[in-house]
């Protein structure tokens, strides 16, 4: 497994395109807390029900004053077809050259990470962001079914 980020770095920044195709950016949260997760690949079961989990959180995830931004291989038509089909109310980026995941070193080391990568698939780790842009928690094995409630637990 990489060795990603730690509570207490910068979180590095990051430009790419959603699902929608606008361009996201990190500073685009600044002043709010971001909730970053990077997951393996759309419209799968695990990846599923993690998204919707954090879908019938966000209100409250809101209320605590933090945004939810989703991010895997996948391009923006793939995107937008799982966020339509799971009515997501957060953006999904499309990290296609997988250089958000390996900034975040959440593509893996070794052999498993080398075969993780040329399949264009991330670990499924969240990132909390604070306002300023450093990392407050990582959570590198999220309870995907019930991850909203897990990401609220830490806000």
């Amino acid at each position: 497994m990489a060795t990603h980020l730690k509570p207490g770095d910068p979180a590095p920044d990051f430009s790419g395109p959603g699902a929608d195709g606008q361009r996201i950016r990190l500073c685009d949260f600044r002043g709010r807390k971001l909730v970053m997760y990077f997951y393996p690949m759309d419209d799968t079961p695990g990846c599923t029900k993690q998204a919707c989990s954090l879908r019938d959180a966000n209100a409250l995830i809101a209320e605590k004053g933090a945004a939810i931004l989703g991010v895997s291989a996948q391009g923006e038509s793939s995107h937008r077809k799982f966020a339509d089909k799971y009515s997501l109310n957060f953006p999904l980026l499309a990290d296609s050259d997988l250089s958000v995941a390996k900034a975040y070193g959440v593509v893996g080391s070794g052999l498993g990470g080398m075969l993780r990568g040329l399949a264009k698939l991330s670990e499924r780790v969240t990132f909390i962001i604070d306002e300023n842009g450093l990392i407050l928690q990582v959570i590198s094995d999220p309870d995907f079914p019930d991850h909203g409630e897990e990401v609220l637990a830490l806000l």
